[in-house]
């Protein structure tokens, strides 16, 4: 008799196998042990469900179509996380008792350490897709089962989870194993669009039937060209593993600028464009866009993004809204205000949270709405919740949402909440140390998970939000205490920003003129506000110590304006009768030295204003003075380099 040649197929997989049974040795199992019949108690599951709240939202309609496609064949469609706990099963009742007998239920493990050679724990331990048939698991009482299983990744190429079909091996489909890939990929190319729906994304194959399929590649790339992700379908196209290819600008990869790409697209919606791959392969590919980018003359991309449309949806204006707060709108000569700007202005359009601490009043919503319209996201919205406003009781509906009939009260069809409202845009958290404990939870959640499920309901809704948190609160000092979670601190604080008093500010003179600008062009019927403010009454306001900052500033502003219809301009006279008690008598300050708000603004004069140069040299001189010279701690509390403070000491000098 001629021995038949092994392929090399099943000489890989005979190997795999081996090397499974070898591990299942090594944990100290043995091939007769029973099965442990010890699942997660409910609400431990419920937790497991929980911090893989994405996994489990995305998957399940994935995983009813799949038990559809092999109903009545003796098998159940399992999903597990990453370490292979089952978080949800769907399958034949009488092959569910049946699976019950080994304990391939929810809440129970089957890694190899727990289970031994299995599809489960073995796909996860190799990262490949795996069928384990009858007789080769490891454990004997699970050789009553055929199981394929496939892992799941991430948009990052992370595995989170694997989706498996266990069956009576003699109803076993040698196709059982194509279905669920093919179920994976379309929960993973489901998690990538939930996940850069606000970015280009490029759908692209070397044949055009392909594009629009479960083989399509998959990229993503930010506004400035470079790529965020790719799928699986993507990185067996380019030949290289993602962590290759993280960074790398459009045309490298593509071999086409990255402007002409997105300029095409748009003069041919829904057209493909043939690109070019680093090996020499040409593919066709077709561009998606966020809804509404907006372009301006020289972009590079777009600076918009909401829930992804094709191209067919583009429209381009050429002008930002007139109404939009800008870093260039909050840019008013302030050296401090300059330093925070260009620090948050290096992580927009990147998904970095940010945390904006100082205190009441100092425009750390103006500031949120400047990042969020200088990002990728500025056509989709902008949601506020100011959490010290609203009851313990309201903000967990109003954040959250809540299904028809969840409280008493509650409205018919009930409400989306803040969160989802969101989606696509920027969710800025006003005074997130008032949150409730119990809230801080939920909201951690979320994060992790990038879902939300309502009050009184039971499914997940996917959420793409980037999150601006403010407080002016000591959130360290409350983690000591217990009144705020230490892993919600570091959730939110991908970058903290501390915006300055206005008393401490030396751009008062612009900040006002900005102010009555957008007073001007915001109030109705305000065509007869003046369009600035005297001299006497901006010596008066260098006096204030402010302790409301910018929003008393513009509540004066907008009712001297009011006062002050048809006047050239704002005076003492139409100031309110209040204001003054916020102001020192000039010469004199809270404790017998000049007013911050008089040294740094000075008295300007209607033959000599103050020129700003002059002003921020003055605020760099008086903070070197406590600082006893010391020109690097200087430097430090102003938020300038060394440079930038020896520059104003010259200049101080030469004037």
């Amino acid at each position: 008799m001629t021995q038949r040649s092994v392929t090399p197929s099943v000489t890989v997989r005979a190997d795999v196998l081996a090397q499974a049974h070898a591990r299942s040795r090594d944990f100290g199992l043995r091939a007769s042990e029973a099965p442990d019949f010890h699942p997660l108690r409910p609400l431990a599951l419920r937790d497991l469900v929980e911090c893989n709240r994405s996994l489990y939202a995305h998957a399940l309609p994935v995983m009813e179509t799949l038990h559809a496609q092999i109903v009545d064949t003796e098998s159940m469609v399992l999903l597990t996380d990453s370490n292979g706990v089952i978080l949800h099963s769907l399958g034949d009742s009488d092959f569910v008792e049946k699976a019950k007998r080994v304990a391939l239920c929810p809440g129970v493990s089957w890694s190899e350490a727990h289970r031994g050679t299995n599809a489960v724990g073995t796909a996860l331990a190799d990262g490949q897709p795996t069928v384990v048939h009858g007789g080769e698991h490891f454990l004997e009482a699970n050789r009553i089962l055929t199981c394929s299983c496939t892992p799941i990744a991430d948009p990052y190429g992370r595995t989170i989870g694997a989706l498996d079909v266990s069956g009576d091996p003699r109803a076993s489909h040698k196709h059982t194993l194509a279905l669920v890939r093919m179920s994976a990929q379309i929960i993973e190319n489901q998690l990538f669009a939930n996940q850069f729906g606000s970015a280009v994304r490029i759908r692209f194959h070397a044949r055009n039937e392909f594009i629009g399929t479960l083989f399509e590649g998959l990229a993503a790339f930010g506004g400035d060209g470079m790529l965020l992700a790719a799928n699986r379908s993507a990185l067996f196209q380019f030949g290289r593993p993602l962590d290759t290819l993280l960074g790398q600008p459009f045309e490298m990869l593509f071999g086409t600028a990255f402007p002409v790409v997105l300029q095409q697209a748009s003069r041919a919606p829904g057209e493909c464009l043939t690109l070019m791959l680093p090996s020499g392969v040409r593919v066709l590919a077709r561009a998606e866009y966020p809804a509404r980018p907006a372009f301006s003359a020289d972009s590079s991309g777009p600076r918009a993004t909401t829930p992804a449309t094709s191209a067919a949806a583009v429209s381009v204006p050429l002008k930002p809204r007139a109404a939009a707060i800008t870093f260039a709108t909050l840019d008013t000569g302030d050296a401090r205000m300059a330093a925070v700007l260009s620090r948050v202005e290096k992580v927009r359009g990147r998904d970095i949270p940010l945390l904006v601490l100082g205190k009441t009043g100092t425009g750390k919503e103006w500031l949120a709405r400047a990042m969020h319209e200088e990002s990728p996201r500025r056509n989709a919205p902008f949601v506020a919740v100011n959490c010290a406003s609203l009851p313990d009781t309201l903000i967990e509906a109003e954040l959250f949402g809540y299904e028809d009939g969840a409280f008493t009260g509650a409205k018919k069809r009930g409400n989306v909440g803040k969160i989802v409202q969101a989606d696509g845009g920027t969710l800025f958290l006003d005074e997130i140390g008032d949150m409730p404990l119990a809230q801080q939870v939920r909201l951690m959640r979320v994060l992790q998970e990038r879902s939300v499920v309502p009050l009184g309901g039971t499914r997940a809704v996917p959420v793409d939000v980037r999150i601006v948190c403010a407080t002016h609160r000591n959130l360290r000092a409350m983690i000591e205490e217990g009144t705020f979670r230490e892993d919600l601190y570091y959730r939110i604080n991908g970058l903290v920003v501390t915006l300055p008093a206005l008393a401490e500010r030396t751009d008062l003179p612009v900040l006002v003129e900005r102010i009555l600008a957008r007073l001007r062009s915001d109030e109705p019927d305000s065509e007869q506000m003046p369009v600035r403010v005297s001299e006497e009454v901006l010596v008066c306001f260098a006096r204030c110590r402010w302790p409301g900052n910018l929003r008393q500033l513009a509540n004066v502003l907008r009712t001297a304006g009011i006062m002050a219809e048809g006047a050239a301009e704002i005076d003492l006279e139409h100031l309110p009768d209040d204001f003054l008690h916020d102001c020192e008598p000039l010469g004199h300050g809270m404790h017998g030295e000049p007013p911050r708000a008089l040294a740094t603004v000075g008295s300007p004069s209607p033959a000599q204003p103050a020129r700003m140069e002059e002003l921020q040299a003055t605020l760099i001189e008086q903070t070197l003075a406590r600082n006893n010279g010391n020109i690097s701690a200087a430097a430090r509390e102003l938020g300038l380099a060394r440079n930038t403070v020896y520059r104003y000491m010259r200049m101080r000098t030469t004037h």
